[in-house]
């Protein structure tokens, strides 16, 4: 595997530590089956379940009912104000479910077993970092799923689904750093390690995990969603708008802001008063999202 390119080390004593980096990162990512430590097997259960064509809502609620912690995350997820605008809570798995449906439900096991991983041993240490990185995914995640649903899409699930996914690379990256201190230390390299191998991480683990093309394309590389081109708004539309919304303080300050004349805003349609209606409106809605995914 060719190693993607970094900027030379202003400190020469980075330059070995960073050798080393892209050494173990490029074996680990050649290999068959790369995988994030720790990820806990119920995951893989729900996903042979839900892959059955006929399966049934009961046999879905006995495999989740097994990781209790489970079960609690998805009745927060389902009674969320984004999931339950009626306000009508549920009390049962069963009713969690079926209201949240089968690929939303796969979507948060996913997402509950890499917030899970933080307690194993192979994260210790790291665990400033962990937390950075987790909460700016479920920020990114719940708001664009509320972006999603202003613009009356049908992928607002998805979108959800995929800013929690944009985890998964930089969480493989940060691993790979676990014993490299150097790296850790210099901000400025770690953001660019960050920039230049967390796309490729994760897509090579996300293809593993048998998720759709469009949502690994979104969750790995929404970033490149700067580019002009014609026709409908993608979901890498929908996450890079929604990053930029996601650290807007006060609607308010919107009009004027330059990233409303990006590619993404204007195939959205989205100016800087549907922005600001976006931003009021469901103001409610991430926060409970953001708080069903936080852990």
């Amino acid at each position: 595997m060719t190693a993607p390119e970094l900027h030379a080390p202003a400190s020469r004593a980075i330059g070995p530590a960073l050798a080393e980096f892209t050494r173990r990162i490029a074996v680990d990512l050649a290999a068959e089956l790369p995988e994030l430590p720790s990820f806990p097997d119920v995951v893989l259960r729900v996903r042979q379940v839900l892959a059955k064509d006929d399966v049934a809502v009961d046999e879905v609620v006995r495999i989740v009912s097994a990781e209790p912690s489970l079960s609690v995350r998805l009745l927060q997820l389902a009674n969320s104000a984004a999931l339950n605008p009626g306000g009508r809570r549920v009390t049962t798995l069963r009713a969690a479910i079926t209201r949240m449906g089968f690929t939303l439900a796969r979507g948060a096991t996913v997402v509950f077993a890499m917030s899970q991983m933080r307690r194993a041993d192979a994260w210790r240490g790291l665990e400033p970092q962990f937390h950075d990185i987790w909460e700016a995914s479920a920020r990114l995640a719940a708001t664009s799923h509320a972006l999603a649903r202003h613009c009356r899409r049908a992928d607002a699930d998805q979108a959800l689904l995929a800013g929690m996914l944009s985890a998964v690379g930089r969480l493989f990256v940060l691993l790979r750093l676990e014993d490299l201190p150097t790296l850790l230390a210099d901000a400025a390299m770690y953001a660019e390690i960050q920039h230049v191998w967390q796309a490729r991480a994760g897509r090579a683990l996300l293809t593993r995990w048998e998720l759709g093309a469009e949502t690994i394309d979104a969750a790995t590389d929404f970033e490149n969603a700067h580019s002009p081109h014609g026709g409908r708004a993608t979901l890498s539309d929908i996450l890079l708008a929604a990053r930029h919304l996601a650290g807007v303080v006060d609607p308010a300050e919107l009009p004027g802001m330059a990233f409303l004349e990006a590619p993404p805003f204007l195939r959205l349609g989205l100016d800087a008063a549907g922005a600001a209606a976006v931003l009021t409106a469901s103001g409610q809605e991430i926060a409970s999202l953001r708080a069903a995914l936080a852990d």
